[in-house]
């Protein structure tokens, strides 16, 4: 038998914009449904297990009140619950990994524990509902519209259908799209299509994807031996180059994602090295922040060039494929961990690392690989307004100095056209763009009237999707469509109407920047790019 319920708004996918989505539509006095597939929400952060990437202004500006708020909810979680030294626990600007990625490298669990902080207040009276291991299996429409989506409930083994208002799609590969029949595309567009200068020159090609990502977490125990079992894959993987790489895949020397040239960067380097070291890119807790002797290594996050998976995409494939390339991203990560372990050259002129051992705990899995794949691009919507490089990429500004305006925005972002190598075997394409702003427009798809995209899902590009895809964007997304969703439903209006009827959206504008205090637009749209 199949259990009916129905909500305002049910989120489908409980990542970082689908978070944000509900905490908006939450404080708006709307009742919400969260569902996620695994069981932890919070995405990137968490799930995949990998720490914040964000522009040089975060810790000032450019992103959402919310977004702040999390952040310093992270570190005030350090503060009550770890038992740091003065300097660390006195710094405002505390970051507990001392990573390069992020001014805030942390571990997943503790984003994990304020994100549910921050949903808490709204369990009590059920104005919201959280709904783990449960993944969306049908969509039902009427004309232009969505009447409800049934969900398989791994928790208590049964399908639920859910009635709901509005829906959004906040998983990480836009799966709601295809399932509601939502125009979309998939992969990478042509210059005949976009007209931007780094898009394909030739037809678009659906099955051009970048690459994903099983990532894990590792410390470092001289003297030690916690090798793990040899791969079943390894000989593949070690033995591995693709024609773009400067050498094996496992090794280290991998191309710079800018300049494309040849770059050795180890996992650990000396000081007076070209470039610092691999251990330091995302380490995500810092034993130098405690007394002497209390931690016996630091923790790493193992999101490298060495473990993206580009031989095959998840997108457009049978079911059968997609799952061979999960397992075989897997593989080669689980590959790069026992190389460095055996065979990795150290810079004193030894192979292998055998201290180096897997965190399982860190992760919260039992193969010590996040709990889901780090997910770069995703299925986006045919929107009203799609971001293309030309509206926010230097080179593609022919000279303009900031991004295009849009009068439309619901938020800003900040960061380099950055995409990693392609299931097409294509390399990178990382170039400067200006900071830049969030349109409506690209929230609302060309048709349907009622589903909302809430990740990286919106109406960008393959190309723009490369700036678009980062931790503070992806919240601001699902915070405006969640917003959205709870605005119409007060207002008896469409997304639609919000956007292209002038009161509207001077009304709705008002309320992200005083209710929800998101930011519109840049304090210097001329700030210097990235």
């Amino acid at each position: 038998m199949r259990a009916e319920r129905q909500t305002d708004i049910l989120i489908v996918g409980g990542g970082l914009g689908g978070v944000a989505g509900a905490l908006a539509a939450l404080r708006l006095g709307r009742k919400v449904i969260l569902t996620e597939e695994t069981d932890w929400i919070g995405g990137q952060l968490t799930a995949q297990a990998v720490p914040p990437d964000e522009h040089p202004w975060i810790e000032g500006t450019g992103c959402t009140a919310s977004y702040r708020r999390l952040r310093q909810g992270i570190r005030d979680y350090y503060r009550r619950n770890y038992p740091l030294l003065p300097g660390p626990r006195f710094n405002p600007l505390l970051n507990p990994g001392e990573g390069r990625v992020s001014p805030l490298c942390h571990e997943p669990r503790v984003a994990l524990a304020v994100l549910n902080e921050m949903l808490a207040p709204y369990f009590a009276n059920r104005q919201l509902e959280l709904w783990l291991r449960c993944a969306a299996t049908e969509v039902e429409c009427d004309g232009d519209r969505v009447r409800a989506v049934s969900l398989a409930d791994r928790t208590r083994a049964e399908r639920v259908t859910v009635h709901a208002r509005y829906v959004l799609d906040a998983t990480e590969l836009g799966d709601l799209l295809p399932m509601a029949g939502v125009e979309h595309v998939v992969g990478a567009e042509s210059q005949g299509e976009t007209g931007e200068p780094h898009a394909l020159a030739g037809p678009a090609d659906p099955l051009d994807q970048q690459a994903f990502t099983a990532c894990f977490a590792i410390d470092y125990l001289p003297g030690e031996d916690h090798r793990i079992d040899p791969p079943v894959d390894y000989a593949f993987w070690r033995q591995y180059k693709a024609a773009f790489w400067p050498g094996p895949q496992l090794g280290w020397v991998f191309t710079d994602p800018a300049t494309l040239e040849a770059r050795r960067q180890g996992i650990f380097e000396p000081p007076d090295a070209p470039h610092s070291d691999l251990w330091t890119f995302r380490r995500i807790f810092f034993r130098g922040h405690y007394p002497p002797g209390l931690f016996a290594s630091d923790v790493t996050l193992v999101n490298w060039p060495q473990n993206d998976y580009w031989l095959g995409p998840l997108v457009g494939v049978p079911e059968e494929e997609r799952q061979r390339h999960l397992r075989a991203a897997e593989q080669l990560s689980l590959s790069l961990l026992y190389w460095m372990q055996t065979e990795a050259p150290r810079r004193d002129g030894g192979t292998g690392y055998p201290g180096l051992r897997l965190r399982e705990d860190v992760v919260g899995t039992r193969n010590g690989l996040a709990k889901h794949v780090y997910v770069r691009e995703s299925r986006r919507i045919r929107a009203e307004l799609t971001v293309v490089e030309q509206h926010v990429g230097v080179e593609a500004r022919e000279g303009i100095e900031g991004a295009e305006h849009f009068a439309d925005s619901v938020g800003v972002g900040s960061y380099r056209l950055d995409l990693h190598p392609t299931t097409r075997l294509r390399t990178y394409v990382d170039i400067s763009s200006w900071p830049f702003q969030i349109p409506l427009g690209a929230l609302i798809a060309v048709r349907m009237e009622n589903l909302l995209p809430a990740a990286k899902n919106l109406g960008v590009t393959h190309i723009t999707n490369g700036c678009y895809r980062l931790h503070p964007v992806e919240w601001n997304v699902g915070e405006a469509a969640g917003a959205l969703a709870a605005y119409c439903l007060d207002r008896h209006l469409t997304p639609r109407q919000v956007r292209n009827t002038r009161g509207h959206l001077a009304d709705f504008q008002r309320l992200l920047r005083t209710r929800l205090g998101v930011v519109l637009e840049w304090p210097n749209p001329r700030a210097t790019a990235r």
